[in-house]
């Protein structure tokens, strides 16, 4: 039996995903969730899957850190982006998040089917437009990172000290102590700090600063 879970966050491409799964043989499908928050806490009750089927965008958290924090706490879990987008820095920073594969969400059910049997073989399952694209970035690993250049990107020395710190692994309450603010405060920093590095996650905007040699 093959034990899956899905993130997606729109009901109808839910729906649409799961009527494909019920066609395919020996798949049981534990964890249905709306966003990568909601993903978590149900993984946290129940771990016993072979693989995930991840959304990108989704509210609360997206499927990019949520790939990245199922990988570093449950890493036997395989994942496999399902996404409307195949835009570079969406595949870059999904594999680089730990991702085992990347599909469109236009994929027919053999192709769902395939990728997800081959990934579990430890392959890495990919349409052919996602395949063309990684070896693009595999030759040109800098190519999405679209940053400014390093002295048109300005943060405060308070922005620094919290990204530092977030780069440590720290968690916001461990980071609010440290440093005599609220979480609500180091909250508030982080977001402003997600916005100048135009990130999405932690992990996008480590990568973004220490590019931009903003932290070490």
């Amino acid at each position: 039996m093959i034990r899956l879970g899905i993130a997606e966050d729109s009901p109808y491409i839910l729906k649409a995903l799961i009527e494909k799964l019920s066609s395919i043989p020996e798949v049981l499908l534990k964890i249905k969730a709306l966003n990568g928050k909601d993903l978590l806490e149900k993984i946290q009750l129940d771990s016993n899957l072979d693989l995930i089927l991840m959304d990108i965008e989704m509210p609360e958290m997206n499927g990019i850190e949520a790939t990245y924090q199922i990988k570093q706490r449950w890493p036997q879990i395989k994942v496999v982006m399902l996404t409307v987008f195949d835009s570079d820095d969406k595949i870059f920073n999904s594999i680089r998040a730990g991702a085992d594969g990347y599909l469109l969400k236009d994929a027919e059910n053999q192709d769902l089917e395939k990728a997800i049997r081959d990934t579990l073989e430890g392959g890495a399952a990919m349409t052919p437009s996602i395949a063309l694209k990684t070896l693009r970035l595999l030759r040109n690993p800098h190519l999405p990172e679209n940053l400014e250049d390093p002295e048109e990107v300005r943060l405060s020395k308070r922005e620094i000290e919290i990204l530092e710190q977030l780069s440590k692994g720290l968690k916001y309450k461990m980071i609010a102590d440290n440093l005599f603010l609220s979480v609500g405060t180091v909250k508030k920093h982080v977001d402003n700090i997600y916005s100048k590095l135009q990130a999405h996650n932690k992990l996008e905007a480590i990568q973004k600063a220490k590019s931009n040699r903003l932290i070490g």
